[in-house]
């Protein structure tokens, strides 16, 4: 029987509003029974959505929204009683395990240092996530919660994805690179050169040196990192990418009829390879550095997207991925 888990979410910060929330909300506690869902937002708006309700979720009341385009700090000062800063302090007063926000970064970042905490020695949470790869998945951080990066972020970075994959895909030695401009010692900037020599002195990393952009699907590491400007532009380059191809394969299979007869025959085929590219099914992004399961989801994230970023929440509070990492980091740290 599976474990009881309790994830808040933050209800009211998504580009498209609540009701993708509680859509993915029921859909969520009807696949794993052993689900509780707290719902953080304005009361009459989600009572509307859920109309007769659901045992295993419950709505706390939140005054406040973080909108998109508002300063982290003005949101850190001003909206402690908005549905995101409520969702955290759920966390931390241990009346959830997990929290998914699917709103503006920057505040999610801010008042997760400031509720949550960091772990001891860890300058700067960073955002990361699993990608597909050409035989498996990578794990890819920062994808843009810090825009500039020192060497010693970087190296920290790289400590915590390294933990991150031996928790959730158990590999006991995962590769860890550095995403640069070229594979050659010389290139790169400063921070991107000492942040390769700090791991290289590192002998409990299993650091394989610098990966090119064109790596990052080919399974040449188990872990890539960069700075959040970097990391976030390639992946929605690849999202945007992965999103390309999937329009122009509708269009082969629909145009014509001899398009559509060679479509019914490859259709189990292109299903998988359509699942295997659709970014809404690897929607959720974890917010490592923090003292607790923070997952930041796209912020127009779909049902289908808004629901695999709960069950990420879910997964990782299972394999106590905070616990985890928090554990050996000392033993890591320079």
């Amino acid at each position: 029987m599976n474990t009881p888990v309790t994830i808040a979410i933050d209800a009211m910060s998504g580009d498209r509003g609540a009701a993708v929330v509680v859509h993915a909300a029921l859909e969520a506690v009807r696949e794993n029974e052993a689900l509780s869902l707290v719902l953080v937002g304005i009361r009459s708006e989600l009572e509307a959505l859920l109309h007769e309700g659901h045992a295993r979720i419950r709505i706390v009341e939140a005054a406040d929204v973080v909108r998109m385009n508002e300063r982290p700090s003005h949101a850190l000062r001003h909206k402690k009683n908005s549905s995101m800063a409520i969702a955290l302090s759920l966390v931390r007063d241990g009346e959830a395990q997990g929290c998914v926000s699917a709103g503006n970064t920057g505040a999610l970042m801010a008042f997760g240092r400031s509720i949550i905490r960091m772990y001891p020695g860890i300058e700067r949470p960073a955002i990361a996530k699993l990608i597909p790869s050409l035989r498996g998945r990578c794990h890819v951080l920062d994808l843009g919660a810090n825009v500039d990066s020192t060497a010693e972020n970087l190296y920290q970075y790289a400590l915590m994805g390294s933990l991150m994959a031996s928790a959730i895909c158990r590999q006991s030695e995962p590769r860890v690179a550095l995403l640069n401009v070229g594979e050659e010692e010389i290139k790169g900037n400063e921070q991107v050169r000492l942040a390769s020599h700090m791991l290289a002195q590192c002998d409990t990393i299993n650091y394989i040196g610098y990966v090119e952009g064109s790596d990052l699907f080919r399974d040449v590491a188990d872990v890539v990192v960069c700075d959040g400007f970097v990391g976030n532009i390639a992946l929605k380059t690849g999202e945007g990418v992965a999103g390309l191809l999937i329009e122009l394969l509708e269009q082969a299979f629909t145009r014509s009829m001899y398009g559509r007869f060679v479509g019914l025959l490859a259709r189990p085929i292109i299903g998988r390879l359509l699942q295997l590219m659709d970014p809404s099914r690897h929607n959720g992004a974890s917010l490592l550095g923090l003292q607790g399961v923070v997952i930041k989801s796209h912020g127009n994230a779909n049902e289908r997207a808004m629901l695999a970023a709960i069950r990420q929440a879910v997964r990782e509070v299972q394999l106590e991925v905070p616990r985890r990492i928090n554990e050996r980091l000392d033993d890591l740290m320079l």
